[in-house]
């Protein structure tokens, strides 16, 4: 019987390998036998993606590691994650100037001046991997769907490309692979958190800005992180139930 991907992944928790399990589970995962891995289960894991804006240095690295690893085009207006440049004149929230030259893979140049009161940082933007996304809903195919564990994945195999889910997502995260003529976005380095590691962007990060987390695994640093930071996520208003999780975002950030 042939199985495909998503048939896989929406298979139960015995045929997948999460990284919580990593010291015990990689060595089942390569050598092709996932499912003999002990004490695994993907209904176990929940994962997340924290975020402290104040450690975001706008370098760049987490946009040029997700399209080296996930083979991202690298023409502009392709990004599985980008960086965005807010500048917040003084006291006025309600009208920042926000810049994101080429997603910020090139990182940015210098354009403002310190001293003058305002308020300048970078936040740094992906799929927010929602519990109630918009775009598994408006899906007419099932082509995009969500893992046991979470994330929210897109078979390319079964995708029509007909942007219902671009139009859908209101984080705007989504795009169409001119390749494939399918859609992308942030699959959380699925291949990777699965073989127990962390995502490309979070390993490369040289100031800790991004963390992977598992919200099911109460040793977690994430959970400290939820805890011991004021934490919001991007358009709470939609009622997503977002799953990127911001420490003191700034109340320009749209």
């Amino acid at each position: 019987m042939t199985v495909n991907r998503r048939q896989f992944v929406l298979a139960s928790g015995k045929y997948l390998v999460m990284s919580a399990a990593a010291s015990r589970a990689v060595g089942y995962v390569l050598a092709g036998s996932p499912e003999r891995a002990p004490g695994y289960s993907a209904h176990d894991h929940w994962w997340a993606m924290a975020i402290d804006i104040d450690l975001c240095i706008g370098c760049g690295g987490c946009v040029r590691a997700c399209k080296e690893e996930n083979d991202v085009p690298l023409e502009p207006f392709f990004f599985r994650t980008w960086v965005e440049r807010y500048h917040v004149p003084e006291g006025d929230i309600e009208h920042p100037m926000v810049d994101s030259p080429n997603g910020g893979y090139d990182g940015f140049p210098e354009r403002y001046r310190e001293g003058d009161g305002s308020k300048n940082f970078f936040v740094p933007k992906l799929c927010n991997h929602c519990a109630h996304s918009p775009c598994v809903q408006v899906c007419p195919v099932g082509a995009t769907f969500e893992s046991p564990d979470g994330v929210v994945l897109v078979d390319k195999d079964y995708c029509l490309g007909c942007r219902y889910c671009v139009q859908a997502c209101p984080y705007g995260c989504r795009f169409i692979d001119p390749r494939t003529h399918s859609v992308d976005k942030c699959s959380l380095c699925y291949h990777r958190i699965t073989k127990g590691l962390t995502t490309a962007c979070c390993e490369v990060c040289p100031t800790g800005a991004r963390t992977l987390g598992d919200l099911k695994d109460p040793s977690d640093p994430i959970h400290e992180f939820l805890r011991t930071n004021m934490v919001q996520v991007l358009k709470p208003q939609m009622a997503t139930g977002a799953k990127v999780y911001y420490a003191d975002l700034d109340g320009s950030v749209r």
